[in-house]
Formats: structure tokens, sequence, C-alpha cells
């Protein structure tokens, strides 16, 4: 079964500190975590009442790996993925997309895209040759990241970190 462990410790060698760059569609983040999640997560981290991106500048590295726990692995149910690369590879994409991060494997899985990761998806990427569907994954999440920057050319200043960080999920 995979562990969340080794997928954070590769999150956080790609997602930096504190950003909050204009052009980033995610506004301020904090080692990948953007405000809007953060506030969902709903810690008042220097207790003045109002979750803001203060709260965010505050965050640890134990805070992030429960955010990508709550918001992302479980989304996942990553805990029931037998492979750890396959649950990597998929968990980075809904962390770095959102519900495509889901629903474009489903589309790969032949089972149902409804952004809803069920035991039918969870059977399919378990009854899945890995090596294959990996590589499946991989370039998806590849042409996926070319689309973005085909319908939003302002992305393109990102497209060397995202194929980076993606060559970082390699199957082994």
């Amino acid at each position: 079964m995979a562990k969340i462990e080794p997928l954070a410790q590769k999150i956080f060698k790609w997602e930096g500190g504190c950003s909050d760059d204009p052009v980033d569609k995610g506004g301020a983040t904090n080692m990948g975590v953007t405000i809007s999640t953060w506030k969902q997560v709903g810690y008042d981290k220097d207790g003045d009442n109002d979750i803001d991106v203060y709260d965010l500048w505050l965050m640890t590295r134990e805070d992030a790996t429960r955010v990508l726990r709550l918001f992302y692995w479980n989304r996942w149910r990553a805990d029931e993925i037998l492979n750890q690369c396959i649950a990597d590879i998929l968990v980075d994409w809904v962390w770095c997309s959102g519900k495509w991060g889901i629903v474009l494997p489903q589309r790969i899985l032949d089972v149902e895209d409804d952004g809803i990761v069920g035991c039918c998806t969870l059977q399919a990427v378990n009854g899945s040759d890995p090596k294959e569907l990996h590589k499946k994954i991989f370039e998806d999440r590849l042409r996926f990241i070319r689309r973005i920057i085909e319908r939003n050319p302002s992305q393109k200043r990102f497209e060397c970190g995202w194929i980076n960080r993606l060559n970082d999920f390699k199957f082994q």
C-alpha cells in the first residue's frame, strides 16, 4: 500500500516557500498550498480571528502534510493504492490541477469520469499493469500541461518547472 511520506517529501522538493505571483492562477501559496485551500483548513495560526495570507505564511511542513492528506491524498483514497509510484503521480496531479487530476485518469482507466474515487476507480487502478498505467498518466498529464499553455500563453513561464516536476515522477 502507498504511503504519504514519500510523496510529501517529493512535493516539498518542488514547492518552495511563500509566493504570490500575479500570473499564478493559485494566488498566494506556501509550500504549494493555496490561500483558498488554507481557508478551507480553517487554521488561524496568528490568532487574529481572520484566516488570511499571514496565516498561510506561518504554515509548517507538518501543516502542509496535513493539507496534503485531507484534501488530496484522501481524495484519491491513496492509502488503498497498491503501487507507490501510481499513488504519487495521481495525487500530485490532483494537487496541481484539482478535479482534472481525477477526471482525466478516470478516462484513461475507462471508468465513469465523475471526479470521485470510488470502488470502480480503485479497482481499475489496482487492476492495471502499473508500468503501463503510469506511462499513460504521465503522457496525459504532459498533454494537459501543453493544453493549459495553448489556452493561456501567460502560463508558458511555468512550463519548464511543471515538466521538470512531472519528470521527477518516474516509474520505479
